[in-house]
């Protein structure tokens, strides 16, 4: 598959909502979309090589029940979200909950059952700065190669009057990505890697974390949100607030541990592993290298932020990709100045824009 040939399908948004019940919701999102969420399904190798097989085993019974009377508990909006996307788009709920929930059970599979080849990471790369000059976070949605044109942008308003924007993987929650709501609080997320030993099973999972994430008043109310997370393993959140201008990176793991860094004016890059929570982790040498580079990168603007996120000059692990495993799907900008999420697709050094939203209108349409 060329570069070429997975860049050509344009980005789509759907508008839905208010609906009468949050499984309203899922169903019309699930029905809407249900030929990327079948497309996507088939192609993911960790489903149906990993993730299914284990699934049809005595042994998966006690995660499985566990995960889904936690979360049914906890969040049943949201849960009744997930099985609604399942049967608007014709699929089975077991499905659409594994991926959902791949980072809390693949941990927990046999050895014989993983195949560490096909168990590819999600590599994200973020660069955050809040200066007198510039309050920007710029974000690289990066995913296995197999998701490219199995996203689209969900413009959810909910019977409570809040509205979002989020960027959704086929069949997952909105969002595993990024997000802005109508209170002007947006967040981008970055994948990191506990080991297995950090591991809680059947505690809650970061799609439901992001997901409700989605729903917080100001930064306060989505930190508590992420704090009073019993999480099963752990995440880095970027969370970003308009009026006051303030940028947090928050760095998550299980047993309720959770560190804050507050970004100022020295420019903040986060790729996938933990920066200053102290967890015992898995160390990924892409997240590695892709740190080490962006240390050499000047960041002083905007445009050198950019051109930092299109960076392609290390030829194993370069920051922007393009294949054969890992694919930088887009480019979220928001800067909080001009009060503006952009959606860049291709190279952010070429700052080709397919989406801007305002986040100082609650319709998120530009002036």
């Amino acid at each position: 598959m060329g570069s070429s040939s997975m860049e050509a399908e344009a980005l789509e948004i759907f508008e839905v909502g208010p609906c009468e019940d949050a499984y309203t919701m899922g169903y019309l999102i699930g029905q809407r979309f249900s030929n990327k969420i079948k497309s996507r399904l088939a192609r993911d190798l960790i489903l149906q090589d990993q993730l299914l097989p284990f699934a049809q085993t005595p042994g998966s019974q006690p995660l499985i029940q566990s995960l889904t009377e936690n979360h049914r508990s906890k969040f049943p909006r949201y849960w009744d979200e997930l099985v609604g996307t399942a049967e608007g788009s014709g699929v089975p709920v077991l499905e659409i909950m594994l991926i959902n929930f791949r980072k809390e059970i693949l941990p927990f599979l046999p050895k014989t059952v993983m195949n560490r080849e096909i168990d590819t990471p999600d590599d994200c790369s973020d660069v955050l700065v809040a200066s007198d000059s510039m309050a920007i976070v710029a974000h690289n949605e990066d995913a296995n190669v197999a998701l490219v044109g199995h996203t689209y942008l969900v413009k959810g308003t909910l019977s409570n009057g809040i509205s979002f924007i989020a960027y959704t993987y086929a069949g997952e929650l909105p969002s595993c990505a990024f997000g802005l709501n109508s209170h002007g609080l947006a967040f981008t997320l970055n994948s990191v890697p506990p080991s297995e030993s950090e591991i809680v099973p059947g505690g809650i999972g970061r799609n439901f974390i992001s997901r409700d994430l989605l729903e917080a008043k100001s930064i306060i109310d989505a930190l508590c949100r992420i704090e009073s997370a019993e999480v099963s393993a752990g995440h880095s959140y970027n969370l970003i607030e308009t009026r006051t201008r303030r940028i947090i990176n928050v760095e998550t793991a299980s047993k309720n541990r959770v560190s804050v860094y507050e970004v100022g004016e020295t420019p903040f890059f986060h790729a996938n592993m933990y920066l200053h929570l102290q967890v015992n982790q898995v160390h990924d040498e892409n997240s590695l290298t892709r740190q080490r580079k962006a240390t050499m990168l000047p960041k002083g603007s905007k445009e050198d932020v950019l051109s930092l996120l299109g960076d392609t000059d290390e030829p194993t692990y370069p920051i922007y990709m393009t294949g054969p495993t890992l694919y930088t799907l887009c480019t979220a900008v928001i800067d909080l100045d001009e009060q503006t999420l952009s959606i860049v697709e291709g190279n952010p050094k070429k700052g080709e824009i397919s989406h801007i939203f305002s986040m100082c209108s609650e319709d998120f349409k530009m002036p």
